[in-house]
């Protein structure tokens, strides 16, 4: 993943990203840690978005879509939507976990 120095919110992102229960806490917690991340083609049209994948401190599996963006010298991620990951995104999430520590 890329050096970032941030997150960016306003009241449009971050009322998307609570949208399904997801706190900003748990995304904010995500970017600290390690996630897999991915383009996301089906969605970069306009700008390059990225999914980042991980768990949160709680155990629970959150999938978020960024971008980033530059203000002022500074890289920041900015979340787009995020939301916890369903049953067979879990599954393939601790196959490539599993191969990271192998």
């Amino acid at each position: 993943m890329e050096m970032f120095s941030g997150l960016d919110w306003d009241d449009g992102n971050r009322t998307k990203c609570q949208k399904h229960g997801v706190s900003i806490e748990e995304i904010e917690q995500l970017f600290r840690t390690a996630p897999f991340v991915g383009r996301d083609e089906t969605h970069s049209e306009l700008e390059d978005r990225f999914i980042a994948v991980g768990r949160t401190g709680a155990g629970r599996s959150l999938l978020v879509i960024y971008t980033l963006r530059s203000r002022d010298g500074v890289e920041l991620v900015r979340p787009v939507s995020a939301r916890y990951m369903h049953r067979k995104e879990v599954q393939w999430y601790e196959e490539e976990a599993a191969k990271d520590h192998n």
